[in-house]
């Protein structure tokens, strides 16, 4: 539970004001010693009120009820000391105003429940007959000899039973995914989004409701569920990771990493082995002990700035022995790079530079510039592996400051294609040697990253199967290469852009259009724009029906001497436009029919899709958009099956997974990032204007849905 937002004197407060006025709450002058009627409460109120605690509490303040960051703490000498003798409807106060923001409102009997769970925890016995009511104004006890952790233990609910389940992640496991597990980012090595689970389908879908939901902190964040032997791992605001029941909620333990720095909006974490692997905002790569959430090693990232404009945004990726992570580098000389860590010791074993020093290979590709005045090469995503190559696969993000890139210098042997920016490469896991690269747009002048998911397949190309490695940057463009060699193998241009007017048959190499290259004299229009059509939001593919499905949004910008902001260093200002003969749709899903290179159905939406796509054996295709629909179409034609609003954005990775042979579908909302703040913007410059419907209902808060069928 967590205060997100609480009205005071008619005030909408921030989460921090909000959590500090309950800390004051929590912490206000000392009550005097109970007169009269104290407050009892029977045991089976507790049991009950500890199951109300870890569903919707205890992901923020904690399982032992200790508080973290802004959040206040429920148990201990400070909060028995200054709640001693309190009126019970004063605590019944704070407990309504939590967790503010949250639609999904518990009732007033599980408020009683969850107070009495709190006075059960912080050493008040129970009683035999004296249930706790807030229809009776009684007193708080003295609860200062603090909390009785062997009354806490009589009601436990069977954490270390889970717990106990919980099997080692093998290499097997990871390159074999169990269909019941979701056990990476986007399942499987091959980033492919795709679920072998068919039990809710096309004629189940019809009965899928949600079954449990757990509030979460509010902040920015893109979080994606991972899930093994019935326990979900869960990276939350603010650098903090859950180990939860996956078939009810329940908190079994919680990890919080604090620092002095600013918490960053991530994509994940890993499991391998007993280890899971957690990015920090402090540039941070942990192990924790799977079953306890204990820390196992620490491993420190160096840099030569501080940390200053450096982020780990990307979900690590585990390859036998080596946790491999990328580093974000947001206009910081001599740009990111990706890591090498050994699993076991958390000793840093290579690093490979996302851009190549001078008088390396690509080194003269930066347009004659030292290597301290190149920055850029961010890499945003988690990779993507092939066991039989041995390869990782990882894309890497363009430079902001493009003025010194935009004109050649025209000397012998130097270009201005930015090496290694917008360009997939191939390295050797245990090493970080780079194999191969392929660049799929020299010198990005707009932030048209093509820095997304590398996703693995293996299609029919030109009469023979062909494994490529496929994937799609913000102007809405697919390339497909060979994932052995990285050979251009095709292109599929979705429509959407502008900015590229021919793609070479042999090479792909990309003629952009001159009308589209940065200038101030006029204003013109540039489509996509760098929110991108396509954009960090994963697409999934069906490897039985060979279709690809995408989360596309329309939009364009207009650029020139006049506009709203800058975000490049050619000084060209930009606003927001719209798509020509967009109708008022911004959102589409769109299948691709790769085993023929040919266009499938297109969906088309006012609201643009936020979340990543999930496809599954039961023929369905899930996605989440800006007005909080979550929708299940049928993957062989598009048709809507299945659709419920939820209370806030989802902003996550769709998963699937099943625990003692019950499926469910899980979704996190309410924490947002870069994709839903910039398309939430777009959408309301051009709502009302444009016809589209505009839901402007009060957020929920952050959480975890969980679905299943015939709850």
């Amino acid at each position: 539970m967590i205060l997100k937002r609480m009205k005071v004197s008619g005030t909408t407060m921030t989460l921090l004001q909000a959590g500090l006025a309950l800390s004051l709450i929590m912490c206000s002058t000392s009550y005097a010693q109970p007169r009269g009627d104290t407050v009892g409460y029977t045991e089976r109120q507790a049991v009950a009120g500890r199951l109300v605690y870890e569903r919707n509490c205890a992901s923020c303040h904690g399982i032992n009820l200790e508080g973290a960051a802004v959040v206040p703490n429920l148990s201990g000498d400070a909060f028995a000391a200054k709640w001693r003798g309190a009126p019970l409807l004063d605590l019944a106060t704070a407990l309504r105003q939590m967790p503010p923001g949250n639609t999904a409102e518990l009732d007033e009997r599980s408020y009683e429940e969850l107070a009495a769970y709190i006075l059960a925890f912080n050493g008040i016995p129970a009683a035999r007959t004296n249930s706790l009511s807030f229809q009776f104004n009684a007193l708080l006890p003295d609860m200062t000899e603090g909390p009785q952790f062997t009354n806490v233990a009589n009601i436990a609910t069977g954490a270390a039973e889970v717990l106990s389940r919980l099997r080692p992640v093998t290499d097997e496991m990871l390159n074999n995914p169990p269909a019941e597990d979701w056990l990476l980012w986007q399942n499987s090595y091959d980033n492919q989004g795709y679920s072998s689970l068919d039990q809710i389908n096309r004629e189940t879908v019809f009965d899928l409701a949600l079954t449990w939901r757990m509030p979460l902190q509010v902040g920015e964040n893109n979080p994606g569920p991972i899930v093994h032997d019935g326990i979900m791992f869960f990276f939350t605001f603010p650098d903090t990771v859950l180990a939860i029941d996956a078939t009810n909620g329940s908190l079994l333990w919680r990890y919080e990493h604090r620092s002095d720095v600013r918490p960053s909006q991530k994509k994940g974490i890993a499991l391998h082995g007993n280890k899971v692997y957690v990015p920090t905002s402090d540039l941070h790569v942990l192990a924790l002990e799977a079953r306890t959430g204990e820390l196992a090693w620490d491993h420190e990232i160096q840099t030569e700035e501080g940390l200053n404009g450096y982020h780990l945004r990307m979900a690590p990726l585990v390859v036998g022995d080596t946790v491999i992570q990328g580093i974000t580098s947001l206009r910081v000389p001599k740009g990111g790079w990706i890591l090498g860590i050994d699993s076991t010791t958390g000793a840093q074993k290579w690093r490979f530079n996302t851009i190549p020093r001078p008088g390396e290979s690509g080194g003269n590709s930066w347009n004659g510039l030292p290597i301290e005045e190149r920055s850029g090469g961010s890499v945003w995503n988690a990779g993507s592996y092939d066991e039989a190559l041995n390869l990782v696969y990882f894309g890497v993000a363009p430079t902001y400051d493009t003025a010194p890139l935009l004109s050649p210098v025209n000397v012998d042997g130097i270009t201005n294609d930015a090496l290694y920016t917008n360009a997939t490469i191939a390295l050797k896991p245990d090493t970080g040697e780079l194999v191969w690269y392929y660049q799929h747009l020299a010198n990005d002048q707009w932030d048209l990253d093509w820095a997304f998911e590398r996703q693995i397949v293996t299609i029919p190309f030109e009469g023979e199967s062909r494994k490529a490695v496929i994937n799609m940057g913000k102007l809405g463009i697919l390339d497909a290469v060979d994932a052995a060699t990285g050979e251009y193998l095709f292109s599929m241009d979705m429509g959407l852009q502008n900015v590229v007017s021919a793609i070479d048959p042999d090479t792909g190499y990309k003629t952009i259009n001159p009308y589209t290259i940065p200038q101030l004299e006029e204003t013109r229009l540039i489509c996509a724009n760098h929110y991108g059509a396509k954009s960090w939001p994963p697409a999934a593919f069906n490897p039985t029906t060979n279709r690809l499905y995408l989360p596309l949004n329309e939009g364009c910008i207009e650029a020139g001497p006049d506009g709203r902001y800058e975000i490049l260093t050619t000084g060209v200002q930009m606003r927001e436009a719209l798509l020509p003969d967009s109708n008022g749709r911004m959102g589409r899903i769109q299948a691709l029919d790769l085993g023929n290179q040919d266009f499938d159905w297109l969906h088309r939406q006012p609201s643009p899709v936020i979340s990543s796509i999930l496809a599954t054996a039961g023929g369905l295709v899930f996605a989440g958009d800006l007005n909080r629909n979550f929708k299940a179409l049928d993957e062989a034609t598009g048709e809507i099956l299945w659709e419920t609003v939820l209370d806030d954005i989802p902003s996550s990775t769709i998963v699937t997974y099943s625990v003692e042979n019950i499926q469910y579908v899980a979704i996190a909302t309410g924490q947002t990032g870069y994709h839903v703040n910039d398309w939430a913007r777009m959408y309301d410059i051009f709502a009302e204007p444009q016809g589209m419907p505009v839901n402007d209902s009060p957020k929920g808060g952050a959480a975890i849905w969980v679905f299943t069928l015939g709850q």
